[in-house]
Order: structure tokens, then sequence, then C-alpha cells
């Protein structure tokens, strides 16, 4: 007991018993910077549902609205201590929506100012902006035609202080900013970091028109990786650099050694013509020695997409990446399907990281290495 009005005192030294009994507290709540006044008369036996609460005036009107969720926490808090953090977490929310309600709108000049600003930009340039004129959405086109978004989120002291930013690029966006910039100055940096893309993005375009990417099916524009089908049940997952596009990027890939060994064995005899002045899939197509099959023409009985184990192509987000390394099977899985397939098997071993087992569908020898992340 004495432990617990320590620990009140420590936390609200303004609010103390009035009696010896104490069964009556008054004095201050603070939150927010700001002190309430309350009086708490407890029963007898100190329960606190059966207590009440006496409110200030100016208590009472910050927690209109929250009657009831006050009621309920005397109801369940185990003691006073318990019940005054809660009471001064539901004031500070109740505060802080208040502040957000009645918060004074800039000036008249916030307005006038943005609006001369995006006249000067061009109403073309402006996509969306709310009523308060706090977001706004601006388009710009990079030099080979494509549209890009920035997203600005104003604050209350713009443009003393520098918008939030918002971009769909591969890198890092920050804004170069005084008390006299403006949205033409931000567009003009917006417009600058396209520009230093633009050979990343023909790149990337190439790839997703002229190969089977199998992800991100629907690629972002900061999307930096592709999984490209390569036929046989096999795939290549390549990293690209943004700014140096066109240099041998990170690649790995998926599918049955016997398919994919072959591959890695080509990539490093023939690494030496890789040439940065041509662009990244003709160069991959020369180490590799090999076309891309592009979606249209490629048949569904040279790739197949769906899991042997589940039937389904997508779970929770991934395709199938395992494959079976009979040449005459090759049926893909998902890591975790077959994971959980082969922990199944009396037969399977596993060895670190590496479990043995057989296939589920042709029953030979297959292995599994897990990645670094649970399955």
């Amino acid at each position: 007991m004495a432990e617990t009005e320590a620990s009140l005192l420590r936390q609200f030294p303004l609010f103390l018993p009035q009696n010896r009994a104490k069964t009556v507290y008054e004095g201050f709540i603070s939150a927010q910077g700001r002190d309430f006044q309350l009086r708490i008369l407890l029963p007898e036996d100190l329960q606190l549902k059966n207590a009440r609460l006496l409110c200030s005036w100016q208590l009472r009107t910050v927690l209109n609205g929250y009657h009831q969720i006050v009621q309920q926490r005397m109801q369940h808090s185990p003691d006073l201590m318990s019940f005054l953090m809660e009471l001064k977490m539901v004031l500070e929310v109740a505060l802080k929506n208040k502040q957000e309600l009645y918060a004074l709108p800039p000036p008249p000049q916030f307005y006038s100012s943005l609006i001369e600003e995006i006249e000067t930009l061009g109403w073309d340039k402006l996509v969306y902006v709310d009523t308060s004129f706090s977001t706004i959405k601006l388009k710009a086109e990079d030099a080979s035609g494509r549209e890009h978004l920035i997203t600005l989120k104003l604050k209350a002291k713009y443009p003393a202080e520098s918008p939030d930013c918002f971009v769909d690029l591969p890198v890092s966006f920050s804004v170069s900013w005084t008390p006299q910039s403006s949205l033409i100055s931000i567009h003009s940096q917006f417009l600058a970091a396209l520009e230093s893309l633009k050979t990343f993005w023909d790149v990337m375009d190439e790839i997703d028109e002229k190969t089977w990417v199998l992800e991100p099916e629907k690629p972002t524009r900061s999307a930096t990786a592709r999984r490209i089908v390569l036929g046989n049940n096999a795939s290549i997952n390549i990293e690209v650099d943004p700014m140096h596009p066109t240099m041998l990027p990170e690649c790995c890939f998926l599918g049955a050694d016997h398919v994919v060994k072959p591959l890695g064995i080509k990539l490093s005899r023939n690494i030496h013509l890789w040439d940065p002045e041509n662009s990244l899939l003709q160069n991959l197509r020369d180490v590799l020695e090999i076309d891309f099959p592009a979606r249209a023409i490629l048949e569904k009985s040279d790739f197949s997409r769906d899991c042997g184990i589940c039937y389904a192509y997508q779970l929770d987000g991934a395709i199938p990446d395992q494959v079976c390394d009979n040449s005459q099977c090759g049926q893909p899985f998902h890591q975790i399907c077959l994971y959980e397939w082969l922990r199944g098997l009396l037969t399977s071993r596993q060895s670190f990281n590496i479990i043995f087992g057989e296939c589920p569908y042709c029953s030979k020898p297959i292995t599994l290495k897990m990645s670094g992340r649970k399955p």
C-alpha cells in the first residue's frame, strides 16, 4: 500500500488525499502542459467502481464526448493510480483532437501565394489539391514521356517550413529548401531527379515490354528487381542499380540445377562481353546466349506456373521458386509448400539449412535450401 501511495505521489504530485481514511482525493492532473482540477470520492472499501468523479468545468468541457470511456475505466481499473494514468491518456487524446478541430486556418496570404505559385508553375501540372490546400499532387514528364507524380504535404508555416514530399523513385529524394523556395523549385528539383533516372526506366521498360516478368506483376517506378522467365521452368532474378542501370546487375538463377547451372557457366564465361554502351537486356542475351521468350509466344506447357502442392500460383504474395531437378519432371513449388511437405515425410533428413527428401510428383530426390528467413 505504501509503495502504491509513493508511486501515486511521484506521478501526480498535485493530487493529494484530503482525509486520514484516504477516501477523498483532490488536486490537479496535468496534460499537454495544462493543469485540470478534479476531486475523487471513494467508498469506505476504496473500490473505484463505486467512486464519484467531480470535475472542474474546464475538465468537463474537454472530456465532453469521452464520459462513457471514463466511466468504463473507473469500472475496470484495479486501483486509483491505474485510473489516473488512463484518465491522463484519455485527456491528452481529447486535447489533441480539440486542437486539431479548432486549429486556426492559415492566413489569407497563405492561399493567395499558393495560387500564384500554381499559376506560375502551370495549372496543367496540378493533379490534386484538397480543400485546405494542405495536400497537393503535381505531375511531371521525363524525357521519354513517362508521367510521374509528387505528393506534397504542406505545413502550417509554409513556406518557412519545407513540405513533406512523397515520390515513387528507386532512390531517396530530398528537397533543397529555403524560406524563399516554392512549388516551382520543388517541381524543378523533381524534374532533375527524373532526368537522372531516365536511363534506368528505359532499361526497365524494355525488360517489361520484351520479356515475361513474373515478379513484380505490376512494377512501380521504384522497383529495381525483376524476375524474368527463361523457359523450362527456369527464371532469373536481377537487381538493377538505378544509378548505373547498364552495368551488370545482381543475378540469381531459379530452377532445376540441370537447367540453371549451364546458364551460370555461360554468365561466368562470357562476362567479358558485357558492354555498358548496350542495353541491359541485349547484354543479358549476349552473355547468356539465349533469347528471352515473351509471354505472348511462350506456351503454357513450356512454363508451368502453379505450385505442384497447393495448385496455386501466388501464396501470400510469393510465387513458386523451387523446382524439381529431375529433367523429366521439373515441377515448381512454393518454398513454404515444399518445406511443409518434406517435414512431413519420415524419409526426409535435414543438414543445417538444407532438407533432403523426395519430389511429391516424381518421387525422385529433391533438395530444398531454405533462405535466411524461415518459410
